[in-house]
């Protein structure tokens, strides 16, 4: 990683220099949401059961039944995966007395993706899927064993997520947006995962400034100066530091050697499968 770490800083201390002065920075780019499908049925799904889909690496998930509506069928030995599904009952509303429909509870619902079943092709998501297919970096998230989907971002909680093992390695980034910024913070995380310093639970403000700024850094490094989003980078750092009590700048600082080298270890992956010969 020593190739690529001074870059890595070097990129870095040029965004410290301008936050220095964050009213001087540009202004933060507006999400852009995927929005997959309405007739897909997970797309009305919760937010929480789309994200379990696009984690298990499937950008369509249904019902053994639900498949076969569509002319597929789930291949022999599939295994299925689970997501919550509300039980409802008719009642009686007291002051109307209009019938209603009312959850009561949750069940689990056995679900399977698109990539486990076989029939006639749908009409496609080409063009996202060939977006996700497209993303700079791409092929270490692929050499690295990651699985990257997309999500319905328009109405979720967050706009990325990585979900790592509890080996440490990473499973699978998933996407609400289609900015490279999100795509880049997640791909810091899968690399400060696998060299073993993403520790912390939750989101916690190490792990989040490492992420972002690191983000940005990889992206100037790139070249997508406009994609760094130094304008949203230091909204977001500025918000988990100041939960923490510490000034934003000073974070940067202390996780600086710790995001060098996860950038610098993306890098030196993508060049060395640059460097690997091309097979037939």
């Amino acid at each position: 990683m020593k190739k690529f770490y001074g870059k890595a800083e070097s990129a870095a201390n040029v965004i410290l220099d301008a936050f220095q002065s964050p009213g001087q920075l540009p202004a933060a780019l507006a999400p852009i949401f995927i929005q997959r499908k309405a007739d897909i049925p997970c797309r009305k799904w919760s937010w929480n059961n789309q994200l379990i889909t696009a984690l298990m690496g499937h950008g369509d998930a249904r019902g053994f039944r639900q498949w076969q509506q569509v002319d597929r069928h789930v291949r022999k030995g599939e295994k299925s995966f689970t997501i919550l599904s509300p039980v409802t009952k008719k009642i009686k509303d007291k002051q109307t007395g209009e019938d209603k429909i009312a959850v009561i509870g949750f069940k689990w619902t056995a679900v399977f993706g698109y990539s486990q079943t076989d029939g006639e092709p749908l009409p496609g998501e080409a063009e996202l899927n060939n977006w996700l297919a497209e993303l700079p970096l791409r092929e270490v998230a692929d050499s690295w064993g990651l699985k990257v989907e997309a999500f319905n971002g328009q109405f979720g909680k967050a706009l990325g997520w990585f979900q790592h093992t509890v080996s440490g390695e990473g499973r699978a980034i998933a996407v609400g947006v289609e900015n490279l910024s999100t795509w880049c913070h997640e791909m810091i995380h899968a690399a400060d995962c696998r060299l073993g310093n993403l520790t912390e639970k939750g989101q916690h403000w190490k792990s989040e400034t490492v992420a972002e700024l690191g983000g940005a850094v990889l992206l100037k490094v790139l070249g997508y100066d406009l994609d760094a989003d130094l304008g949203g980078c230091w909204g977001y750092i500025e918000h988990y530091a100041k939960d923490a009590e510490i000034e934003p700048l000073a974070a940067c600082q202390k996780v600086l050697k710790r995001m060098c080298d996860a950038v610098a270890l993306i890098l030196d992956s993508a060049e060395q499968l640059a460097e690997q010969p091309a097979t037939a």
